[in-house]
């Protein structure tokens, strides 16, 4: 559950011509009179994913006509598949859109499954000389080598009212892993996930929110589409919102229940499924939800906050690897509009 790269080799010339086993072209109907709908895997099944299993085993999908393909993650992005018509649908997150959509790529976001920032600062539990990010100082981060990293904590650690300067090593394991190896003072995980396997490893973590020192709220987890993809096929981009829709809300009011779907479709990849029902529950209790109890919605002005971010810290760059000279209209980045009315 951290796949967090540098994506703005979207933009790369050397990435336009994908060759995959998926195709985008949802014209062709199946045998049983359904149309493929293809949706890329960021990552190997987690929790991130459980709508999409849920409405998959509930027969959500093929109720609505789509036969769903789920295609693995592999060594190609599912940005990099959106953006060049591979892969109809795909699981994003916002930092990779942001990327990818200022450097001219055909990708948009459908649909937000989390709506809490999933990502915080994170040091060991008995890290008593650290008691707010202003400690980090002169310490030693371990992370995952993109470059937002860097300017983000930065950002955060200046707002509690320190420096911002600290040391970076490249994560080549867990990040509660990292800090009780000693590798590192602090890290990036998510909580959801390796936030949880650290407390069942015995090896807990003293978490910062970020929006506590404010930073910008992250889309952390995200269905992405193509406008090529959407403009072509809008009756069949809200079938597919719809059923995964219900997917996600069966998972905010059924987590336990939802986490055996996700399980029972994954056995192979999910062995621990006390980690996954743990995960499911703290999801379904605290990110699925926004605090006005919207579930797939996305704003506007989140989406500059965090785009106006990127700009400000020299990110973003055009087609060509130029950094923008301006901040980009992040109201392109998003959509709400294929998503079913649920009111």
């Amino acid at each position: 559950m951290n796949r967090r790269t540098l994506l703005s080799a979207i933009a790369a010339t050397s990435l336009l011509a994908v060759t995959t086993g998926c195709s985008a072209d949802s014209s062709a109907a199946a045998q049983d009179g359904t149309t493929t709908v293809t949706l890329a895997l960021d990552w190997t099944p987690n929790t991130n994913h459980t709508g999409i299993y849920v409405a998959q085993a509930k027969g959500w999908f093929k109720d609505a006509g789509i036969n769903l393909k789920i295609v693995p993650y592999g060594s190609t992005a599912p940005e990099t598949l959106i953006a060049n018509h591979k892969a109809d649908f795909g699981i994003s997150y916002q930092e990779g859109i942001t990327t990818a959509r200022a450097a001219g790529q055909d990708i948009t976001s459908v649909y937000a499954v989390t709506q809490k920032t999933n990502v915080t600062v994170a040091v060991r539990a008995d890290r008593d000389d650290i008691t707010s990010p202003k400690d980090l100082d002169g310490e030693t981060y371990a992370g995952f080598g993109a470059p937002y990293e860097k300017p983000l904590l930065q950002k955060v650690i200046q707002n509690a009212g320190g420096e911002g300067d600290f040391k970076q090593v490249t994560l080549n394991t867990s990040a509660y892993a990292a800090l009780y190896a000693g590798k590192a003072d602090f890290a990036m995980p998510m909580p959801t996930w390796e936030g949880l396997e650290a407390e069942l490893s015995g090896k807990p973590l003293k978490n910062f929110q970020l929006s506590d020192y404010g930073f910008p709220a992250i889309y952390s987890t995200l269905v992405a589409s193509s406008d090529q993809f959407l403009k072509k096929n809008p009756a069949l981009a809200r079938k597919f919102l719809a059923a995964v829709d219900k997917g996600y809300r069966y998972a905010a009011d059924n987590p336990d229940k939802a986490a055996d779907l996700l399980i029972s479709e994954n056995k192979s990849v999910l062995t621990n499924t006390e980690l996954v029902t743990k995960s499911e529950e703290l999801l379904a209790k605290e990110y699925y939800k926004g605090a006005d109890g919207t579930i797939g919605t996305q704003t506007a002005e989140r989406w500059q906050a965090f785009a106006d971010f990127e700009y400000k810290a020299g990110l973003l760059v055009d087609a060509n690897g130029k950094k923008l000279t301006k901040a980009p209209d992040a109201a392109e980045f998003f959509t709400n509009d294929y998503l079913p009315d649920t009111k």
